[in-house]
């Protein structure tokens, strides 16, 4: 995918960690039991998908001066060379050995593709484009109504919090993902948004009254 391969050897480890924050991130409860993501093989696939794009958006993105200079690239690739290795463990423990590398590779092209239609949405600030895709993958395009929305205002949470985060601390293997009480911290803030904005419309009629 990348190349560097110094210094991709070098950042190995940094980027099995890196991937374990994704899964983690990829694995928070909620995001299955209040939005109803298949808790399957596939669906846990399109979330740890979902969170390893974002951090290899991230690292790709880092200065090319500096401490991270040639890193982000060859650390982005750590990364992906991580989930992969970890996906042709899972595929082998359920007992799927045959033919698990076309299955691999039907996996990268699923993985690059998704990423590509994830990345030009978050670039642009479009959370209507971006709930799009992630209806149509995570869910096959049949999401429940209100999740795809929910999920894409998760994504580009995660994306603002992967950006602020510095490049020493990716460097060092410490990735800024948001986990469950931001989640909750951030369906309060949207109930109360909601409240008031259906306030102020009964308000409005009154006084239009």
């Amino acid at each position: 995918m990348l190349g560097f391969p110094f210094l991709r050897r070098r950042h190995e480890r940094t980027g099995f960690v890196l991937y374990g924050a994704a899964v983690a991130a990829a694995r928070l409860p909620v995001l299955y039991e209040a939005l109803g993501v298949p808790d399957t093989l596939d669906g846990r696939f399109d979330l740890v998908g979902v969170h390893v794009a974002l951090l290899i958006r991230r690292l790709r993105a880092l200065p090319a001066t500096g401490v991270a200079r040639r890193a982000g690239p060859a650390l982005a690739q750590a990364v992906f060379d991580a989930m992969f290795s970890d996906m042709d463990t899972t595929l082998r423990e359920f007992g799927l050995d045959l033919g698990v590398g076309k299955r691999v590779r039907a996996m990268w092209e699923a993985f690059h593709g998704r990423a590509l239609a994830y990345d030009g949405p978050l670039e642009a600030g479009d959370a209507a484009a971006l709930a799009e895709a992630l209806g149509r993958n995570v869910w096959r395009g049949a999401a429940p109504a209100g999740a795809a929305e929910r999920l894409a205002a998760w994504v580009m949470a995660q994306d603002a919090a992967l950006q602020r985060a510095a490049p020493v601390a990716l460097l060092a293997g410490r990735a800024a993902f948001l986990g469950g009480e931001d989640w909750r911290g951030m369906q309060a803030d949207a109930t109360e948004a909601g409240g008031a904005a259906r306030g102020g419309g009964a308000g409005a009629a009154v006084a239009a009254r």
